[in-house]
């Protein structure tokens, strides 16, 4: 992800998934500044953005970070010093390297 999109996908992500305007975005991820300069700089992002995979948009043309999916409830992830001191006592540790949503969503 370059900057822009990075800035988008940052304030997506705090809005808990709710969709959100492309105007809104344009004004509120980057700055008042850039907004100025520019009003429309965040459709083309959203566009790149939302063809990758990263983000979804709805029939009104909102915008909102892509869920991840839903997890297995059997599965709890172990932090890796808990799954280290576990596998040292003897315990199989399952998922203890599952990625984060992070991670997810480097991968798209």
């Amino acid at each position: 992800m370059d900057g822009d999109e990075r800035d988008v996908f940052s304030f997506l992500r705090t809005r808990s998934g709710e969709f959100i305007a492309a105007m809104e975005i344009a004004r509120r991820a980057a700055g008042k500044k850039k907004f100025n300069s520019d009003p429309e700089w965040a459709k083309p992002v959203l566009a790149r953005m939302a063809e990758r995979g990263i983000i979804e948009n709805d029939v009104f043309g909102r915008y909102r970070v892509k869920p991840m999916g839903k997890k297995d409830k059997s599965k709890r992830w172990v932090s890796p010093d808990i799954a280290k001191i576990l596998e040292e006592s003897g315990v199989k540790v399952e998922g203890a390297n599952e990625t984060d949503s992070d991670d997810y969503y480097e991968q798209l």
